[in-house]
């Protein structure tokens, strides 16, 4: 498809919540501070399992990078939510749109694969854990940590390109607080047929076939799980899962809604923020507060801290009374 020179417009106006124009203080604190905490808490967690050993196995592997791809799929529409907050100035660049709407459908396609990829790994520990640590070794978690990038940023590139593709000579308001798929699509002058079936499958792609996958492997564990004698040995085995089953739901719950029909309407916005802000936010208490381990190493690296510093204290005074 050959692009014409129907498209005249050189930039777009996000017009985010500017109906609510007296919570738009309250909005961008509210907003910013769940960023801090959801980028603080993420870096958190990926030092923790970077540094503390007894993390260092496949699950927390996958953890860890999850916890940089929240950091950078937030980052890609927050920022903007807050620079639309406090500015009269609503506009994104026409380039600078597509940016942003390819690197956000990019990323959330890779966290989709990627929570598919980490209820799988639980499917393999809880039904096989005798073979578990020699087929997950760590060169094998490697190759399978790249897929879901390589996956979401090429399945992604498909809609955006149709989008791109589109004349768009008429309004420039977008109903949102991002450049996404449906909103842009609706602002088309040429018939937008087209770039919503590619939309459409790509979404049942790289969001209904995860999510059944993640059905699948949980349905699997389950039966699994039951057939275990000692009501200890069952409480751990869901324990390990329990974490991924929330973040999962609350995740796959909004973004299901959004993407298999992408007609786009008022509430999407609303929904947007459930998986872009919300979620995040929670991500990091849901794997530190559910996770024993977790709250064990922070507890070890809580004690070293405290330690070093009652040494360097005990060294300082030391050397004090010696000059004395």
């Amino acid at each position: 498809m050959q692009k014409d020179n129907k498209t005249t417009l050189i930039e777009f106006v996000l017009l985010g919540f500017s109906n609510f124009h007296e919570f738009q203080n309250f909005l961008f604190c509210a907003v910013l501070l769940a960023y801090i905490i959801c980028v603080f808490g993420n870096i958190t967690i990926f030092l923790l399992v970077r540094t503390e050993s007894s993390l260092h196995t496949p699950m927390y592997f996958f953890i860890s990078t999850f916890t940089v791809l929240e950091i950078m799929f937030v980052s890609v529409t927050v920022p903007k939510l807050l620079s639309i907050l406090i500015h009269t100035k609503k506009t994104i660049s026409f380039f600078g749109c597509f940016a942003q709407l390819y690197a956000f459908n990019a990323l959330g396609e890779t966290e989709c694969f990627l929570l598919a990829l980490m209820v799988f790994d639980r499917f393999l520990a809880i039904s096989n854990p005798l073979r578990y640590s020699a087929i997950m070794s760590r060169r094998f978690c490697c190759q399978l940590a790249v897929l879901p990038w390589l996956f979401g940023f090429a399945i992604s590139l498909f809609p955006t390109v149709e989008t791109f593709m589109l004349d768009f000579c008429g309004p420039n308001k977008i109903n949102h607080f991002f450049c996404d798929l449906a909103p842009l699509q609706n602002l088309a002058c040429s018939d937008p047929f087209i770039s919503n079936m590619t939309t459409i499958v790509a979404a049942f792609i790289s969001i209904v076939l995860p999510f059944f996958a993640i059905v699948g492997f949980y349905i699997h564990i389950i039966y699994t799980v039951l057939k275990i004698d000692t009501k200890e040995g069952k409480t751990k085995a869901f324990s390990t899962c329990s974490s991924h089953l929330i973040v999962a739901s609350l995740f796959y719950g909004s973004a299901i809604i959004v993407y298999v029909k992408p007609k786009g309407s008022h509430y999407d916005k609303f929904l947007a923020l459930t998986y872009t802000v919300i979620t995040p936010l929670l991500n990091p208490f849901i794997y530190t507060f559910r996770n024993r381990e977790v709250k064990n190493a922070f507890r070890k690296v809580a004690q070293k801290v405290i330690m070093q510093s009652q040494c360097s204290q005990a060294i300082q005074t030391y050397l004090i009374t010696e000059k004395k």
